[in-house]
């Protein structure tokens, strides 16, 4: 196990945002992973611990380290916990990075009541713009 900060007290939640609450803990997870700042192999809290430490119900952070998993961020062993996944032994190389933009792209867009339609329609745009 690596020894770093406290996870729990750099994961970023704003209780006023309109971003779903799963969705800012994903994120901010993704984005710590990334950085550095969560080394691979560094564990997570337990759901029911990270729950109560940051105000949230269980299920919204059982949600997000679902999608974490997903996306290949991390990697749950069970009763040993919920681990970050090291880059560089994941299949392919790393996580995909393509498939991520698109889902922080969608989330944005559920934010500002964009539909779907017209999500795939502006995206469509912005790649034939190049």
């Amino acid at each position: 196990m690596v020894s770093v900060t406290d996870p729990v007290t750099l994961i970023d939640v704003d209780p006023s945002s309109s971003v779903a609450p799963y969705e800012q803990v994903r994120a901010s997870v993704t984005a710590l992973v990334r950085s550095g700042a969560l080394a691979p192999h560094t564990r997570l809290p337990a759901v029911r611990r990270l729950a109560v430490d940051l105000g949230l119900a269980a299920n919204t952070v059982a949600r997000a380290y679902r999608e974490l998993e997903a996306a290949g961020v991390v990697e749950t062993r069970g009763r040993l916990g919920t681990f970050v996944v090291d880059p560089s032994a994941a299949e392919g190389g790393g996580r995909d990075e393509a498939r991520e933009a698109a889902r922080e792209y969608a989330a944005r867009m559920r934010s500002l009541g964009v539909s779907p339609e017209r999500a795939v329609d502006l995206a469509r745009a912005a790649l034939a713009d190049g």
